[in-house]
């Protein structure tokens, strides 16, 4: 008897590699972190993929989650190109980039996402990143605030102090560069 159960799980295992072998993976690795980003690495998008580049974002691993936004973002994901645009704004996985900043929301803005429209509303009224144009991002904002953004409404109600929106460690930011 003893002589035959190692043999049996010898047989049981070699039967369970050729089924790994034919079938794929039997237990796949799928909720883990480096599970979603292989997946962005292969170019995969999809509502659960794009969603995992705010939990990398605020955990500190902005460089990953940059590369789930992008692919997400490139696939017409809205609230992806206005985490793209958060990242750039804020230099948070690469080098501060108010120009990408702005076009990530414009993208967004264009797709009809009020958050994208509040925030390139306020990049044209600022000149942040884009050309001045302060009747255009006023009117994206009053867009964003028509959408239900509680945020443009908050702007909008502050005869649009942008000062009712920035925190005041962001004003270095904002301030003329001549």
């Amino acid at each position: 008897m003893h002589s035959f159960f190692p043999t049996a799980i010898l047989i049981a295992f070699g039967a369970t590699s050729a089924a790994a072998d034919e079938f794929g993976t039997l237990n796949p690795d799928e909720m883990t972190w480096q599970h979603f980003l292989d997946q962005a690495e292969r170019g995969e998008t999809g509502m659960v993929i794009c969603s995992m580049g705010y939990a990398l974002t605020k955990s500190g691993d902005h460089a990953s989650a940059r590369t789930l936004f992008r692919n997400c973002a490139n696939d017409g994901y809205t609230g992806a190109m206005t985490w793209m645009s958060q990242l750039d704004n804020n230099g948070l996985g690469a080098e501060y980039d108010p120009d990408s900043a702005a076009e990530w929301d414009r993208r967004a803005a264009q797709a009809g996402d009020p958050v994208g429209k509040f925030n390139y509303g306020i990049s044209l009224m600022r000149g942040h990143g884009v050309a001045q144009d302060d009747a255009l991002g006023r009117q994206l904002v009053d867009e964003a605030a028509r959408d239900g953004l509680m945020i443009a409404k908050r702007l909008q109600r502050a005869g649009y102090d942008l000062d009712e929106v920035t925190p005041d460690a962001d004003n270095w930011k904002y301030a003329p560069s001549f």
